[in-house]
């Protein structure tokens, strides 16, 4: 699995569903929402149902044994979001 994995935002901040679905960790956005709903995804350790919930550097998104560090423009070793389908 992503155990540890560094995620590089474009801007300032990205929402918790939109990163979801970026690390093809959910493949929609329903899916997005469903598991955050559904109480599996924790942000800094706490269990987040905010789909919207905005996302800075520092922060740490958890989902089963996946795990993302959320870094800022320039970070070295970040993944890049994956392209979508309408790129």
């Amino acid at each position: 699995m992503n155990s540890n994995l560094n995620f590089e935002l474009r801007g300032d901040v990205i929402t918790l569903d939109a990163l979801l679905k970026a690390l093809g960790w959910a493949e929609s956005g329903g899916a997005a929402k469903m598991m955050i709903a559904d109480g599996q995804v924790q942000v800094n350790g706490e269990v987040e149902l905010r789909r919207g919930r905005k996302l800075r550097h520092g922060d740490r998104v958890q989902t089963g044994t996946d795990d993302v560090r959320i870094c800022g423009a320039g970070q070295q070793g970040a993944a890049k979001p994956k392209p979508s389908a309408s790129s």
